[in-house]
C-alpha cells in the first residue's frame, strides 16, 4: 500500500510538471490578449482561479474581451481574505461593485491603460501592481501614443482611442484633465490602502522621439501624489537582459551603466525605512544584477512588514517586464515562508506564478525571446540568491524580547491556541529558552514546536499582528542573526529550490537556452537536461 502511494503521489507531481511544459510552451508562443481566447487559454484561467480558491475568498473584476485592459486577465481575482483566516476586517471592507467602478474610471491614469490591480494579499494588505502614469499623449489619444511608444510601428497591444466623458470643458488645459484622470487613480490607490509606491523606472519620464510619451508619481508637477510614500528604486529594463543572456546567463558581475542620458532617475528612499536592512544605499550604482535584485527585494520586504494596515504598489513603466519581476519573486518568496498560499505545492504556485503574474498580465515571451532578453528565466533562476534567511519575514521584526514582553508573547500566544482549541506551547518552565533571542528566532521557535501544523497559517497572522505592536512599544532594537541563535527550519530553501528545479526542467524541454558562446551554454544546457531527466519530463523541443 505505501508503495502504491508513493507511485500515485509520484504521478501526480508528474502530471503536475507536465502543466508547467505545457504552459511554458504555449508562453514561447503566444501573446495573451483577453479578447483573443483559445481553449487552451480558458484552461489557464480555470486552472489558475482553482489554485487561487485553494487559500482565499475572492471576488473577480471583470474585463470581458479585455474591454477595460487588453492586456490583463479577463478575470482578474482580488483577494478578499484567506480561507484559514477568519477574522475579517469590517472597518474599511472592499466593495467589489465600487472597485469595478474605480477600475473603469481610473484606467485612463495609466499608461496603456493597466491600471492599479491588486495581486497579492499579505496580513490583509494588497500588493499591486500596474504601469507608470499616463503622459498627455496618451491622454488625447491612445492609438496614436502606441504608435509613438512603440517606435513608429504598429503595436500589438493597441486599444482604440478612447475619448474622455463629459470633457469637453476640461480639453482646455492638460492640468485640469490630469487632475481629473489622476484623481481618479488616487482614488483607487486608497480605496486598496496603497500608501507606498516603488517606482522601477531608470527614467523620471520615458521619452521618445524627443516627447514626454509616460510620466511617473515622482515627478507630477502637481504633487497630486504627496500624501504616499513615493520611493524611486531604478532598476534596468528587459533590454539589459540580453547582456545577461549574452554572458551565459551570469548575473554575478552583471553591472548596468547608469551613465546613459536617458538615465536621469536617482535612488530615492526615505531614511525611516534603512532600519534593520543594512544596506548602504549609497552605493547601488556599484551593484551587480545579484546585489541590486536582492537589495531591491528585501526593501519590498521590508516595507509590507513596517506597516500594519497599508499596501504597496509596483510598477515600471508598461509593467510587463520589471513588474512581473519583483511581484513574482514577492509572492514565491512569501510562499516559501507559508504566509500567501500556504496549501499550495511547488508545482502549483510555480503554475500560478507564471500564468497570471506573467502570461495573463502581458508578459511579451515570444517577443522578448526573439531579442535575447531573457527576463523571464532570470526571475526563477534567480530563486537560488533568495534562500537565506535575511528574506524570511520574521527577518524584518529583528528585536530583543526582555522578559515582560516573552511573558506578554507567550500569553498571546496562549490566546491564539487556546481559541483554536488546542494547548499552548509556550509555558513558564520555557520562557527563559526565549529570553535575549531576536524576536523573529522567537516566533519561529514558536510556530515550529506548536503541535497544530495545519494551523500554522493562522498562528503566523495572529502573531505577526501581535509582533507589530510590541515592536511600537521597544526600544531596544538589535538587528540579529537569527540563524545563529535560533536556527530557522530549512523549509524555505527547500521549497524554493523545488520550485527553481520545476522550472529549468520545464524550461529545458520547451525554450531551452541559447548562448553566442557554445562551450559554457553547453554546460548550462547540460545541466537544464539533468533537471529534465530527473523528473521525467517530455519535450516541446531540444535544447539549442
Amino acid at each position: 500500500v505505501g508503495r502504491g502511494s508513493a507511485m500515485a503521489a509520484s504521478g501526480l507531481s508528474l502530471r503536475k510538471s507536465e502543466e508547467i511544459v505545457d504552459l511554458i510552451y504555449l508562453f514561447s508562443k503566444t501573446q495573451y490578449r483577453a479578447k483573443e481566447v483559445t481553449p487552451q487559454v480558458e484552461e489557464i484561467e480555470r486552472r489558475t482561479l482553482d489554485l487561487f480558491s485553494r487559500d482565499y475568498k475572492y471576488s473577480i473584476i471583470h474585463n470581458p474581451n479585455g474591454e477595460v485592459c487588453g492586456h490583463y486577465p479577463r478575470q482578474i481575482v482580488f483577494l478578499e481574505q484567506e480561507l484559514e483566516y477568519d477574522r475579517s476586517r469590517s472597518e474599511g471592507a472592499v466593495q467589489i461593485s465600487k472597485l469595478q467602478d474605480l477600475v473603469n474610471r481610473s484606467k485612463l491614469a495609466r499608461c496603456r491603460g493597466r491600471f492599479v490591480c491588486p495581486v497579492i494579499l499579505y496580513n490583509g494588505k494588497h500588493i499591486c501592481r500596474s504601469s507608470t502614469l499616463a503622459g498627455w499623449g496618451e491622454l488625447y489619444g491612445r492609438t496614436g501614443y502606441n504608435y509613438i511608444f512603440s517606435g513608429g510601428t504598429d503595436d500589438t497591444c493597441a486599444e482604440p482611442e478612447e475619448v474622455l466623458e463629459d470633457d469637453n470643458g476640461v480639453r482646455n488645459g492638460d492640468s485640469q484633465l490630469f487632475d481629473k484622470v489622476r484623481g481618479h487613480d488616487i482614488k483607487l490607490l486608497r480605496y486598496l490602502s496603497v500608501r507606498y509606491i516603488c517606482d522601477l523606472m531608470v527614467e523620471n519620464k520615458k521619452v521618445k522621439f524627443g516627447l514626454n510619451v509616460t510620466s511617473s508619481e515622482k515627478v507630477d508637477k502637481a504633487q497630486r501624489y504627496a500624501d504616499f510614500t513615493l520611493l524611486s528604486v531604478p532598476y534596468p529594463g528587459c533590454e539589459f537582459f540580453k547582456d545577461y543572456k549574452d554572458r551565459d546567463y551570469t548575473a554575478e558581475g552583471l553591472v548596468f551603466n547608469w551613465n546613459q542620458d536617458y538615465v536621469d532617475a536617482p535612488l530615492t528612499i526615505p531614511p525611516c525605512f534603512n532600519q534593520n536592512l543594512s544596506i548602504d544605499w549609497s552605493q547601488y550604482q556599484s551593484w551587480d544584477l545579484v546585489e541590486q535584485t536582492q537589495n531591491y527585494l528585501k526593501l519590498l520586504l521590508h516595507l509590507i512588514n513596517s506597516d500594519d494596515e497599508s499596501g504597496l504598489l509596483v510598477h515600471c513603466i508598461s509593467g510587463w517586464d520589471r513588474t512581473p519581476l519583483f511581484v513574482s519573486l514577492l509572492r514565491l518568496s512569501l510562499w516559501a515562508d507559508g504566509v500567501v498560499h500556504s496549501s499550495l505545492e511547488p508545482a502549483e504556485i510555480l503554475f500560478l506564478t507564471i500564468a497570471y503574474d506573467w502570461f495573463l498580465f502581458g508578459h511579451m515571451l515570444p517577443d522578448r525571446l526573439s531579442k535575447g532578453e531573457e527576463i523571464f528565466f532570470f526571475c526563477f533562476n534567480f530563486l537560488k540568491h533568495i534562500v537565506s534567511e535575511k528574506f524570511v519575514y520574521f527577518y524584518f521584526s529583528g528585536i530583543t524580547l526582555d522578559r515582560g514582553s516573552v511573558s506578554s508573547l507567550s500569553s498571546e500566544f496562549s490566546l491564539i491556541t487556546e481559541e483554536l482549541g488546542g494547548p499552548s506551547s509556550v509555558t513558564s518552565d520555557n520562557t527563559d529558552l526565549f529570553m535575549n533571542q531576536p524576536a523573529q528566532a522567537c516566533w519561529a521557535s514558536l510556530l515550529t514546536r506548536s503541535h497544530h501544523v495545519v494551523l500554522k497559517q493562522k498562528i503566523v497572522h495572529d502573531v505577526s499582528h501581535f509582533a507589530a505592536k510590541t515592536m511600537n512599544n521597544m526600544d531596544n532594537w538589535e538587528c540579529a542573526d537569527c540563524v545563529r541563535r535560533c536556527p530557522l527550519p530549512p523549509e524555505r530553501q527547500t521549497r524554493l529550490e523545488s520550485v527553481r528545479e520545476i522550472f529549468l526542467a520545464a524550461y529545458s524541454s520547451t525554450v531551452g537556452l541559447k548562448s553566442s558562446t557554445p562551450s559554457p551554454s553547453a554546460a548550462i544546457s547540460g545541466l537544464l537536461e539533468q533537471f529534465a531527466r530527473g523528473v521525467g519530463l517530455r519535450g516541446h523541443n531540444a535544447i539549442v
